[in-house]
Order: structure tokens, then sequence, then C-alpha cells
């Protein structure tokens, strides 16, 4: 039966090469008790983003989401870090910038894509009384510590799996089954003394132990709906989804640039996309364009509050035409809101005819949110020196 086992893993790793798998893991299905502890705290002190599996307990425990299981596979794929034709840059132009991870297709469905692909071989090879369950981020388990128990890599003080060939540069998913398979070796953790993610991130997100607050990362920050915070508007600078800061300045991701596959290969009009037509652009047109990358998920206003802030950031003055029109015309609190903030961080002397504009918009709003960004976004021009 071991011998089988061990055959059957062989084959699997063959046959997971030729389907473009860049690195596969065998563990065990026991319960990653060690996480327990751990996820309880984050839920009790407000760490956790909202986004992740509610049922903790499951999230530990294989045998509660699948019944009698026995294995888990670990896969990991690589994706390009570079775009190799970017947009020109044009005067007067700004662009924002989607982090790395939303580049290409959404990962979600290649990565189901693979998993079904191995899923379908193994059942010709061990036969259909074998059972599995394939899941992405949005699974229970915890994909990074599933990866790291099955040797893919270690988890790094940012809380991403590192792996000694791609970085952190990989996008994991798992299957669990009832067959037996020989454990990888789990692979120790390599940062020594190194912090530099800590120091970099911009907001303090990272507690060091490879767990973070996940309410103060830019990347959630990006993905919220509601107005962004105020602390956090300047940080964001123009990358309108996710943030790679804590990726770029590791050093086991120095140099790493893998162009695997092609449907993970970043459309430069989409992954740095200018920022002013994403203020009007229509659902048909934001489903074309932003649709297929998984950094669409949360629809389009997410996007555009963010393009808003990225263009205050910027300080672009060609901006305001569109900043006034969405404060007057969009239906939105939180754009209208937004461009007020945006509008005050690119006037830069005090204008009358802006602050007359903003103080017929505040008699007229009603969302409470708004009408406060509005009202700072007037005494804020109004402090500001007069134009000589």
């Amino acid at each position: 039966m071991v011998g089988e086992a061990t055959s059957l893993k062989e084959k699997i790793i063959e046959e997971s090469k030729r389907i473009g798998i860049n690195k596969i893991g065998f563990t065990t299905a026991d319960p990653f008790s060690d996480l327990e502890e751990k996820l309880k705290q984050q839920k009790e002190l407000g760490h956790h983003s909202g986004f992740e599996h509610k049922v903790i307990e499951e999230r530990i425990y294989p045998e509660m989401i699948f019944q009698n299981p026995r294995s888990i596979i670990s896969i990991a794929l690589a994706y390009p870090t570079k775009i190799e034709n970017p947009p020109p840059r044009v005067k007067g132009e700004r662009r924002g910038e989607f982090s790395r991870a939303s580049w290409g297709t959404d990962y979600h469905d290649i990565l189901r894509d693979k998993m079904n692909q191995l899923i379908e071989y193994i059942r010709a090879e061990a036969g259909e009384t074998v059972t599995y369950k394939p899941m992405v981020d949005t699974g229970e388990l915890v994909d990074v510590a599933v990866a790291q128990r099955a040797g893919l890599g270690f988890i790094g003080r940012n809380g991403l799996l590192i792996t000694e060939e791609f970085g952190s540069y990989v996008y994991l998913a798992e299957i669990i089954t009832n067959l037996d398979f020989k454990s990888d070796i789990s692979v120790p953790f390599g940062c020594g003394e190194c912090t530099r993610c800590i120091d970099a991130c911009p907001t303090g997100a990272l507690l060091g132990d490879g767990r973070m607050n996940a309410q103060l990362c830019l990347s959630y920050q990006t993905q919220t709906k509601g107005m962004m915070d105020e602390q956090f508007r300047r940080k964001m600078g123009h990358v309108i989804y996710g943030c790679d800061i804590c990726q770029v300045v590791c050093p086991y991701n120095k140099e790493k640039n893998f162009h695997f596959h092609p449907e993970m290969e970043p459309e430069p009009e989409s992954v740095m996309p200018k920022l002013k037509p994403l203020l009007t652009i229509s659902n048909r047109e934001f489903k074309e364009n932003f649709g297929h990358m998984s950094g669409s998920w949360r629809g389009k206003k997410p996007l555009q509050r963010n393009a808003i802030i990225a263009l205050g950031n910027y300080r672009d003055k060609s901006a305001l035409p569109d900043l006034l029109r969405c404060i007057e015309e969009d239906s939105r609190p939180v754009i209208r809101g937004t461009a007020a903030w945006s509008l005050a961080k690119i006037v830069s002397a005090r204008d009358e005819m802006v602050i007359e504009f903003l103080e017929e918009a505040l008699a007229k709003e009603e969302d409470k949110e708004a009408y406060h960004e509005i009202n700072q976004a007037i005494e804020t021009i109004k402090n500001k020196k007069e134009r000589k």
C-alpha cells in the first residue's frame, strides 16, 4: 500500500509539471492546531479583514469540512512582476496601478482550472472512490499554513509564503483528499533578523511574526466600499488596488520575475489605467476592461474612489473639472465626499469660486459622511494662502 501511494505521488508530481503547476507539496490532514490561538486572538483584537472564512474551527480542522480527510495537496503558481510593455508616459496623463497579484486573468479561475486538471488525472489513476475538495483563498483552510507544512516555503514576517524559487510572488491553492500520501518536510523560518517588510509598511500593519492587523493593510483598505479613512489616503499613493510594498522590499523577491502562464500576463491599459476616465466609466465598460481581473471583485465604486484619491495625491490640476462634476452630479456619497477631499489637495491657493461651489454642494448634501468631507474641504481651501 505504501509503495503504491509513493508511486502515485511521484506520478502526480510529474503530471503537475505537465499541467503547468510550478510547485507542489503533500501534507497530512491533521489539524492546524498552532493556528487556533492566533486566529482567535486576531478576531478578538479586530485585526481580521472580514473577508476570511467566518468559522475559525473549520479553518483548523479539515475533518469539519471534509469526510475522512487523509492528505492535503498544496500547489503554487508563480506570477510575473514586471510589465514588459508599459504604457507610454504622456505629460498630464496620470495613471493608477493594480498590484501584481491582480494582473491578468483572475487567479482564482486559473488555480481552479489547474486543480481540476490534476483531480481528473488522480481520479483516472486512483479510481472513482477517491474524494476531493479543492480550495483557493476563498476556502476554509489557511493557504499559507497548508503550503508551509507541505514544504512549499515558509511564512515570512509579512505573513506571505516565501518560496526558494519564486519568492512570495505565488498564488496558492490546495486539495483535501481521502488518499494517503507521504508528507513532505516543512520549510523552516527563513527571515532571520531581517525586518525590511515591517520597516517599509506605510501603516504599521505587520506585527513581525507573520501576523498582521488586516484593518491597517493598504491592500485591504483599497478593497473597502465605504469612505476610506483619511489616514490611509496619502499612503495609498496611486495604487488603486492592492499593495506590493512588503513584497518589493523582501530580499527573497529580488530579480524574481516569471512568465510561465500567458493568462497571467498583464494588459498594460488595464493594470495601469488612466485615472480620469475611470471616474465616468460605465458598468459595461468596466466589465469589459476589468471584469476578468481579480481586482474587479468588489465592483467599480472602490476603484473609482481610489482613482479620485490618486488624482489628489498626484495634485493633478487637470482633474479639477472631473472632480467638480463628481461632487455635483454623482449619486454616491462616497464619490462626492472623496472628490471634495481630492479637490482640496489639488487646489494650491485660496479659490473663492471653488469655495462657493463647495458651499452650494454642502447646502444640498444629505449624507453625513459626505457632508463632513465637503465641509473639511471648504475649511482646507479657506486656510490656503491667497494667490498673489
